[in-house]
């Protein structure tokens, strides 16, 4: 058995339960293109880092991060009577680059050279290549 199952559990349904709001009832224009891409609770169930995914350029992922940041109250009084807690956990927004880090690294493979070697070292004996001192 995993040593923190229910910190997993309400990480789950905190995710859900932020999503389900985004998408009926929050209506701040600059959480528009947000998702929420993954909840990583504390052991104790204290704190709930909510990462944040958003299109756009950086004023967008600020602007995006101040309205969860301004609408935090209104979450937390929203989604406690779903997790059942007896304790809401403090909610921390954070931005999750993980898809553009994937996107930069798709773009720099397609950008790299087709071949399966690279091109060999042209003063090396019989065109093969030799990174150590060849004799």
């Amino acid at each position: 058995m995993k040593p923190y199952a229910r910190a997993e559990r309400v990480s789950m349904q905190i995710q859900q339960a932020i999503t389900e709001l985004l998408s009926k009832k929050i209506q701040d224009p600059r959480m528009e293109m947000a998702t929420v891409s993954a909840v990583k609770m504390s052991p104790d169930l204290s704190l709930a880092q909510v990462y944040i995914t958003v299109f756009g350029d950086k004023k967008r992922i600020r602007e995006a991060l101040e309205g969860f940041q301004k609408s935090k109250g209104f979450i937390k009084k929203r989604i406690a009577p779903k997790l059942g807690l007896r304790i809401m956990p403090e909610l921390r927004f954070i931005h999750d680059d993980s898809f553009d880090n994937a996107a930069r690294l798709d773009a720099l493979i397609d950008a790299a050279p087709k071949g399966e070697n690279p091109d060999p070292d042209p003063d090396a004996p019989d065109g093969a290549s030799c990174d150590l001192d060849c004799e």
